[in-house]
């Protein structure tokens, strides 16, 4: 039988912890610990999952565990972890966007410090995630929320965590999308439909083919005088893609300036 999947612990049972719990209790031989701050979600939670249960304090909740993941807002991060018996055996994994490493080393004693950012297809096992550094047991659990893609430093981190707002403009385009197509005629629910399904074909495509360049992909759709060309070319009269590189550019400044404060 192959070794127990980790133990984990959720320290901050906010918009996030409800995505990743339900996913982690999948596998029935993992205990999974939620801290008592929110205790609506964390006892619904609870309720709903055999291997769910909410710890009675931050601290019982350290001792149950071996993986913590830190799911606070950035500001409470630090504070959240203060004073806790860390101890060599745990993992603490922090999925507070724009908090560097060596802002939680103080207060997280000897445990292993990682960085991750999942998103909320977690809830489905779709989440590429990245992670810095390769800590082995941050990289167990957080594989049973999807691809996970191990960094090199935090520096590549800051610019893979733009990705997570990028998945939230996508959700904003199949919006976009779906409403004209209504619009036009179709029934709504065939016009979420088939954009939703589009747009995870052309990704399904492209994750087909890694021998094959992105250039080369478009330019196979492409044909001379088609529809694709035509509507690319229209987005590229009015520089939309620009506005899409200063969306990315403007998340990135702002992921280092909080880590840098």
């Amino acid at each position: 039988m192959p070794d127990a999947p980790h133990a984990v612990g959720i320290l901050g049972v906010g918009h996030l912890a409800v995505y990743l719990a339900p996913r982690l209790a999948q596998n029935p031989r993992r205990k999974i610990v939620l801290s008592p701050r929110n205790d609506e979600h964390a006892r619904r939670l609870a309720g709903a999952h055999a291997n769910i249960s909410v710890a009675r304090d931050n601290t019982a909740l350290v001792g149950e565990v071996d993986v913590v993941l830190l799911a606070t807002r950035p500001a409470a991060a630090i504070e959240a972890i203060e004073g806790l018996p860390w101890h060599p055996a745990h993992t603490l994994v922090s999925l507070c966007a724009g908090v560097p490493l060596d802002a939680l080393m103080f207060n997280a004693g000897a445990a292993t410090l990682a960085r991750a950012m999942p998103i909320t297809a977690a809830a489905i096992g779709e989440s590429p995630t990245c992670l810095y550094p390769d800590v082995a047991p941050a990289r167990e659990v957080l594989r049973a929320l999807g691809p996970v893609h191990v960094l090199a430093d935090e520096a590549q981190f800051d610019v893979a965590s733009v990705s997570a707002a990028f998945y939230g403009w996508v959700h904003s385009l199949i919006e976009e999308m779906a409403v004209w197509s209504a619009r036009q005629g179709l029934p709504p629910a065939t016009a979420r439909a088939l954009v939703s399904q589009t747009v995870r074909a052309a990704a399904g495509m492209v994750i087909a083919q890694p021998q094959r360049s992105l250039p080369e992909l478009l330019e196979e759709l492409c044909t001379p005088g088609g529809i694709t060309e035509l509507g690319l070319q229209t987005l590229q009269d009015v520089r939309a893609f620009e506005y899409w590189e200063r969306a990315s550019q403007a998340v990135l400044d702002e992921i280092r300036t909080a880590r840098n404060k």
